[in-house]
């Protein structure tokens, strides 16, 4: 017995036995942080929605003498919020990209849910989008001036940078809206 303890004492001291790996957290550390709206915004005038809800009275119309009454609920429910939307400015909100996640409000989304992203323009204000594997599926943050560089500098460690080609949705959609008065 004592041989072997020799030997164990011998093979310590020489380095040759493993030693347990003990990994410890990375603790959050910040990148890079800034405050702006919340979402997008716009001020619409007065042809706008009279041209809206021209459209959806007419849609309403129609589904009331197919479907009955549900359907019209549902139509002045979404033009209520997409009044309330376009009529209220949006608050400001803190957005942080740290080594973990996306930070929006204090709420964070992981890099592990998140496989790409892409900057865009909509109104006036320059967004970057994050394509999540989470319902809705995207991510949308506002950007301040002038930090668009940073911020994809910061991301790109994470993330690759590739648009995604809109769906027939998106493209209906969009062809909607330049439709739209004072949507051009």
């Amino acid at each position: 017995m004592p041989a072997e303890d020799e030997k164990e004492g011998t093979l310590k001291e020489e380095g040759k036995i493993p030693q347990p790996v003990v990994l410890r957290p990375e603790p959050e550390k910040e990148l890079v942080s800034w405050e702006a709206p919340a979402r997008p915004f716009k001020r619409r005038d007065r042809q706008f929605y009279v041209t809206i809800f021209a459209i959806a009275g007419i849609v309403a119309l129609i589904l009331f003498f197919v479907e009955g009454f549900m359907p019209v609920v549902l139509i002045v429910s979404l033009v209520f919020l997409f009044y309330v939307m376009n009529t209220v400015e949006p608050g400001h909100v803190e957005y942080k990209i740290t080594n973990k996640g996306v930070k929006v409000a204090g709420r964070k989304t992981e890099w592990s849910v998140m496989t790409r992203f892409w900057f865009m323009k909509r109104f006036d204000s320059e967004l970057v989008i994050f394509e999540t594997l989470v319902l809705p599926g995207r991510l949308e943050i506002v950007l301040k001036d002038g930090i668009k560089d940073e911020v994809k500098k910061a991301i790109s460690t994470y993330l690759a940078e590739e648009e995604v080609p809109p769906s027939a949705l998106d493209k209906a959609a969009n062809w909607f809206a330049r439709k739209l008065p004072g949507n051009q």
